[in-house]
């Protein structure tokens, strides 16, 4: 079975679905709201369409799915009020996500999202231009809309997501590490460049001229690949305790041997180049921001974590066990369909303890993220 049709974040509504856990992804969200606002001025005051298509790729499911989306239309809806236009445009949305992601999850939302928006412009939706939303199931390392039907194309969280992950040799890890030999940090780069190429012709023959596009995915500062400030550093704590139940005879060594993330966490460098190297963009703005997993409360708990012989109620907020869902809800499907459902449990309980244990002093873990805003060339 392709990666393509095991990959999707954790259906469902429930305590371990990516819908319950994604604040963190909201987060990073909030934090380019400002590139967000000044790529749409740009855009709407160069070419004032009467449609204006919009595309989220890998908009997953959850409260987060619209958050974009109402910041693009109320942004335009602010300039069309400045401008004394007489009409909004229409708004042609765009959710395009792979094919096993929970897409009645994300159409549940419409008629919330319609009713903020209306709330927030203060304004009935009969006055707000038109918004008519589109599901489209694909991956966006190919063509999945027409030539020059696209004005604004947005995605967070997903372009470190490789297209395939076929590794080799990477023994007793799951991700690119300190041990892993070189061949394995070769065949993730190659593939990130060759991804991310084919990305950027994709959307240069679906954007108009002058459309722009704001990405956004987990990186790092430094040139080195298994450096702690990327979240490469959580999946080093995940193959501990996934080890911990190969040294249980829960799951063989071979089936350890064979798994490998299919990630690649770029530093602002590879991503440059790899923009410059395409040659149909032009980076107008590279940000890098950071976000912090692991707050001071964490330490009170962590004798309450050690001691206890399963996971405390969540009546408090702690961090390390809202990261273990965060990455459960991200990783369970990949998790179940190699190694099946067994393990997910016992390795997700094991998690926030290795995340608390490695926590020591001042070193609080903090994790980068990068930016790009990006226009069509001509």
């Amino acid at each position: 079975m392709g990666l393509d049709q095991v990959l999707h974040m954790k259906e469902g509504t429930g305590e371990t679905s990516y819908a319950h856990n994604s604040i963190l992804q909201q987060k990073v969200i909030s934090l380019t709201k400002s590139i967000i606002e000044e790529a749409v001025t740009n855009l709407y005051c160069s070419i004032f369409p009467r449609k204006l298509a919009i595309a989220d790729l890998g908009c997953s499911s959850g409260p987060n799915t619209f958050f974009v989306v109402f910041q693009v239309i109320k942004s335009v809806e602010k300039l069309c009020r400045e401008l004394n236009h007489d009409e909004s445009p229409e708004y042609q949305i765009f959710m395009n996500d792979l094919l096993g992601n929970d897409f009645n999850t994300v159409f549940n939302y419409i008629s919330n999202f319609k009713k903020d928006l209306s709330h927030e412009m203060e304004a009935d939706t009969s006055i707000i231009g038109p918004c008519y939303i589109n599901g489209v199931p694909g991956s966006f390392y190919g063509r999945i809309f027409p030539n020059k039907s696209l004005h604004f194309v947005h995605s967070s969280y997903s372009l470190h997501w490789l297209s395939q992950a076929s590794i080799e040799n990477n023994k007793g890890n799951i991700y690119i590490t300190r041990t892993s030999p070189a061949n394995v940090l070769n065949a993730y780069y190659e593939q990130f460049q060759r991804d991310w190429s084919l990305f950027l012709k994709c959307r240069a023959e679906e954007l108009v001229e002058g459309g722009c596009m704001v990405l956004t995915l987990p990186g790092r500062r430094s040139q080195d690949p298994t450096s702690k400030e990327s979240i490469g550093y959580l999946y080093e704590l995940l193959l501990t305790a996934i080890n911990d139940l190969v040294l249980k005879g829960v799951i063989e060594a071979e089936q350890l041997d064979t798994f490998n993330i299919p990630n690649y966490l770029p530093s602002p460098s590879e991503l440059k180049q790899v923009v410059l190297k395409e040659g149909s963009f032009m980076i107008n703005r590279m940000e890098v921001c950071s976000v912090s997993i692991v707050h001071e409360n964490d330490a009170c708990h962590r004798d309450e974590l050690n001691s206890s012989s399963s996971l405390p109620e969540p009546l408090f907020v702690v961090d390390a066990l809202n990261v273990a869902k965060l990455l459960r809800a991200v990783l369970e499907p990949l998790m179940v369909n190699h190694f099946g459902q067994a393990i997910v449990d016992e390795a997700f309980w094991l998690f926030p303890k290795l995340l608390l244990d490695s926590v020591s002093g001042e070193e609080k873990p903090e994790f980068f993220n990068v930016t790009l805003y990006l226009t069509r060339q001509a």
